[in-house]
């Protein structure tokens, strides 16, 4: 059977949240206030129509229910909810606020509303999911494919599949053209026969004419045209796909934060979070100034060379955690807590991570980010030139940063194991940006500052 039930799905998880949305206004009312001889009065009769028609704008503009049978997972799907969730609230906020009649609602009511409806859409979503899941894992509700090309392509796009059991692809062989009029023929036959929903179609093992060929069996058979490129090797960086008229346009990720968007977005929180952590961690600033003052003689700030964006040299800001004369000792990296250059404030600094405070200056300055690799010395940029050139190369793509998901994964680097080890967590970082993302790793930062971990 062809196309099981297109766009069900989505259908059905916009009608439930609808009913949901009602529901949960319903009982909350009922459980704030007694019930009279109407169920509502026209006043929040006419407050549940407003919610109605403020939550289709939302889920209209948001595209909340906009996704496919590979992008169907629980955790998408929540989030998506909850997005439309807050703009909805919001909306609904202003209106009361607003509304001459504000002040005859329920503030309780309200927020009971939310609580419900957060809760059973969120409850009906893992059921979906979970019911999904298991019906497809037992042969049903499942698409049938079969693959064009014999190479290592076609083994990725059946193992693919063959491991997400959950997806719903059945396998139905792979062909290959080899330019005879059979080779269509016999491939209508087969699509006829196990009445095949998808041909995936592996560019890199067909001509022009051959994709044309299967192009239009498609059309014949109604079989949808899945057509993959084989990019493996050197398309490991995020890439997006542009029209220019009818041609589409690969552009391969080469720099990180290249767009304006993230470029501007990223900046922005840079002087933000920065200009708030300068302004309210003023009286933590003099502390440490004072101690390491009254603790150790010589400087309070120390500066030292490190490798910045495209590997150019800037000075770093730190408090001093050393003894003037550490450098006279020969050593380079730190040797952790026995190391006799860092002195007794100097230790706590490190573990609870006061002592990179001043590298907020090095942010408003912009040859730092608050997220980002961390910045080098001038030997272990040389270090990984040699042990990973590739990918320390992409590295210096990117301004470095107070802290960084390879800092709070590892720590410190004093060996070049530990080096390419803190370098795979960071590149991991490079494959998409998220203000969410670089708050995540703030708050976890702050964990490590709190527990005393850091190194």
């Amino acid at each position: 059977m062809k196309n099981h039930y297109p766009g069900l799905l989505p259908k059905a998880h916009l009608w439930t949240d609808v009913i949901l949305l009602n529901l949960s206004f319903l009982l909350a009312y009922l459980l704030r206030f007694e019930v009279g001889s109407n169920l509502l009065p026209d006043n929040y009769i006419n407050l549940l129509l407003v919610a109605n028609l403020v939550w289709i704008f939302a889920i209209h503009i948001l595209k909340t229910y906009l996704f496919t049978r590979l992008s169907y997972h629980f955790n998408t799907q929540l989030g998506n909810f909850l997005k439309a969730v807050s703009v909805h609230a919001a909306a609904m906020m202003a209106f009361l606020y607003l509304s001459k009649q504000g002040e005859d609602y329920s503030r309780y009511q309200f927020l009971l509303t939310y609580g419900l409806f957060v809760m059973m859409s969120t409850a009906s979503r893992a059921t979906a999911v979970l019911f999904l899941k298991l019906y497809r894992q037992a042969g049903y509700n499942y698409n049938r494919y079969a693959i064009i090309g014999k190479g290592d392509l076609a083994y990725l796009i059946r193992e693919f599949y063959g491991e997400r059991k959950e997806l719903g692809y059945r396998y139905y062989g792979m062909f290959e053209l080899d330019g005879e009029q059979n080779d269509i023929w016999n491939l209508e036959a087969h699509v006829k026969k196990n009445h095949l929903d998808y041909l995936y179609c592996c560019l890199s093992e067909m001509s022009d004419d051959q994709v044309r060929d299967v192009i239009k069996l498609g059309e014949r058979l109604r079989t949808q045209i899945r057509l993959v490129p084989d990019f493996r090797g050197f398309m490991t960086n995020m890439a997006t796909i542009e029209y220019h008229d009818m041609y589409p346009i690969i552009q391969v990720n080469t720099k990180p934060f290249s767009s304006f968007n993230e470029q501007t977005v990223k900046r922005a929180f840079d002087l933000i979070f920065s200009g708030i952590v300068m302004v309210l961690g003023a009286p933590i600033f003099f502390v440490v100034w004072a101690a390491i003052k009254i603790t150790s003689p010589g400087p309070v700030f120390f500066k030292q060379h490190r490798s910045g964006r495209w590997g150019e040299m800037f000075y770093i800001y730190k408090f001093r955690s050393m003894y003037v004369d550490a450098d006279k000792m020969g050593l380079q990296h730190s040797q952790g807590d026995n190391d006799p250059r860092i002195t007794p404030i100097g230790r706590f600094l490190r573990k609870s991570r006061l002592d990179e405070l001043p590298q907020f200056i090095n942010v408003l300055k912009g040859e730092m980010s608050v997220v980002g690799p961390r910045p080098l010395f001038k030997y272990d940029v040389d270090m990984l030139m040699e042990a990973a050139p590739h990918d320390f190369q992409r590295l210096l793509t990117v301004k470095p940063g107070i802290t960084s998901i390879g800092q709070i994964n590892v720590g410190y680097a004093d060996t070049v194991a530990k080096n390419v080890e803190r370098l795979k967590y960071d590149l991991q970082y490079l494959k998409s940006y998220s203000v969410f993302d670089d708050v995540r790793l703030i708050f976890r930062t702050v964990q490590v500052m709190v527990l005393g971990r850091g190194q």
